[in-house]
């Protein structure tokens, strides 16, 4: 008997074009010939250094970046040497590139001609992140134990003090009440910075479920536009199809009403003062958690935006330090509570900033169903 079944038909492979293949790299790569003239980029590439590839052959690569960077130098090292080329954290900040720009270079000459070179840009801006997040984490340890000792040492003397201006204000005189009102209320003010305080020595896991980011967001939106807010524009730009945030819900308001309150405060009487609240589905992260094997994807970004003054840029690498902060009368510990707050949720928190343009953004992990409880602490 014969079989009838016709073999399926071989299928040809579609090689893929050299241009798609740079495309669907997420670094920025170029491509400069002997004069340094830039022939070729891809899409990362465009969006690195905000023009289109029209734009970028039409220029040197040398009109991108500062004068004298040592990214020319590593092109022309590789066009002598015929060799690739590498070199780390290389600050290519400039007019044309504002913000942030420090990468990670490596060159390469390409085969077919001998002048030109192949240069990749992998920017530092995650590994800088987690950088910090470790450097939160020891703060963070700091001020739990001065948080402990304070406790004890500071707000027992201080419940003598008040106690003994209460029976002061007693027999007093009108002018001399004043002076007992004062002390009381500025006891006051220290034991409710050192209740702050106390909040980082507590390492119980988080206890934590499936948020709608979303909810969160609008409800701080309400809490500010009735108070602190009142005079800031808020915008919201979210992505709908979002899953939810495997968080702590509480924990989240009191995270993002920090941040939209600094940032009210940043923006003063400014205006046009604008709040911008947006989320995003940002595959790619992934991260190691202390318990679990299985490493945590942390693919929901939060954003907090503001049009206001920025940051001084000698504060930015400490901002979610404790006892760092630009107002006058500030404790110091809203963006370090933040900090940990996150720490603890597995995620990262960090600040870009420039005049008229502040970001704080939030990485944290999805909800995807039932979870171990051993993954319920920071990483």
């Amino acid at each position: 008997m014969t079989n009838t079944d016709s073999a399926p038909a071989p299928v040809t492979p579609v090689p893929a074009t050299p241009i798609s293949v740079l495309n669907a790299l997420p670094h920025p790569v170029i491509t400069v010939d002997g004069a340094g003239m830039i022939i070729a980029a891809n899409d990362a590439a465009e969006h690195f250094f905000q023009a289109s590839v029209g734009f970028m052959r039409r220029h040197k690569i040398s009109y991108f970046i500062p004068f004298g960077s040592p990214l020319l130098e590593l092109i022309n090292q590789v066009r002598d040497r015929q060799a690739p080329v590498s070199e780390y954290r290389v600050d290519i900040e400039s007019p044309r590139l504002p913000g942030d720009k420090m990468v990670d270079i490596y060159a390469a000459p390409l085969g077919e001609r001998p002048d030109a070179v192949v240069v990749m840009l992998q920017e530092r801006s995650m590994a800088d992140k987690i950088d910090r997040q470790l450097t939160h984490r020891g703060a963070a340890r700091t001020v739990s134990g001065l948080a402990a000792m304070l406790a004890h040492e500071i707000k027992n003397p201080l419940s003598g003090i008040r106690g003994a201006a209460q029976l002061l204000e007693q027999s007093a005189g009108d002018e001399d009440r004043a002076l007992t009102r004062l002390i009381c209320d500025e006891a006051d003010r220290i034991v409710k910075l050192v209740d702050r305080m106390e909040v980082f020595s507590d390492d119980r896991p988080v206890e934590r479920d499936a948020v709608n980011i979303h909810t969160v967001l609008d409800h701080v939106k309400r809490l500010a536009q009735s108070g602190f807010g009142r005079s800031v524009r808020i915008v919201e730009e979210y992505d709908p199809s979002l899953p939810p945030v495997y968080a702590n819900r509480d924990q989240l308001v009191q995270v993002f009403l920090n941040l939209v309150k600094n940032a009210c405060e940043s923006l003063g009487e400014q205006p046009d003062a604008e709040i911008i609240l947006t989320t995003a589905y940002r595959p790619g992260v992934r991260l190691s958690v202390p318990g679990s094997k299985d490493k945590v994807t942390l693919a929901l970004e939060f954003c907090v935006k503001d049009n206001g003054p920025g940051v001084p840029a000698d504060l930015i690498e400490h901002l979610f330090d404790p006892f760092v902060t630009t107002k006058t009368n500030g404790s110091g510990l809203g963006l370090a509570l933040v900090a940990k707050i996150i720490r603890d949720h597995g995620g990262v928190v960090e600040c870009e900033s420039q005049p008229r343009r502040t970001v704080f953004r939030i990485l944290m992990p999805a909800f995807s169903g039932a979870r171990d409880d051993k993954t319920r602490g920071g990483f």
